[in-house]
């Protein structure tokens, strides 16, 4: 299912599955909306820095148009790329937002990682989808809920994938980069 006129700017609504891809500049270029933004941004902190593994997410939504996201783990830093269309009324015509974000692996305290299992009628196994989160030492700045008033609440980065949203590879490439970071969080930095 696409949109009429990909062609004239317009997005498919599926968009081309990135977890063939074990380069981070060739995923990004088969997924992403705008790769050259995304490269450049993240070419700017990473500065010849070996990308050890990367996860990529992209939506189209109704209201801000394309939201984009890559993360990269260099094995010491989290550098997370997002790039988001203004909303209409708030810029001119194409405008969006780009922003870096470098997250030190030493502030990530806890990886998460829940796969939800479908068995099927002869027995086998498959991952369904897959929900993970990094929960960071710093505090979320967003105003407290009614519900945990005066809580302090922990940062997280949270990232998922599913079966209609990525597909097998990219939740076996998600899962991937759980454990990457899980294997690097609370290590000695060298």
């Amino acid at each position: 299912m696409s949109n009429p006129g990909y062609g004239n700017g317009d997005l498919p609504a599926v968009f081309p599955d990135w977890s063939p891809y074990t380069d981070l500049e060739s995923a990004a270029r088969a997924y992403l909306r705008d790769p050259d933004i995304a490269l450049e941004a993240l070419d700017g902190v990473l500065r010849g820095a070996s990308v050890l593994g990367f996860t990529l997410e992209r939506f189209v939504n109704e209201v801000n148009g394309v939201w984009q996201e890559v993360v990269v783990c260099d094995g010491s830093r989290l550098v997370l790329w997002h790039g988001e269309d203004v909303p209409p009324g708030e810029g001119p015509p194409g405008a969006m937002t780009s922003s870096l974000r470098v997250v030190p692996l030493s502030t990530v305290t806890e990886v998460g990682c829940r796969r939800r299992l479908m068995r099927a009628e002869n027995g086998t196994v498959r991952v369904d989808s897959i929900d993970v989160y990094l929960l960071l030492s710093s505090l979320d700045e967003a105003p407290p809920s009614d519900e945990v008033a005066g809580a302090p609440r922990h940062d997280a980065l949270r990232f998922g994938k599913t079966l209609d949203d990525g597909g097998a590879g990219q939740i076996a490439r998600l899962e991937e980069f759980a454990r990457l970071v899980a294997s690097v969080v609370g290590r000695p930095l060298l």
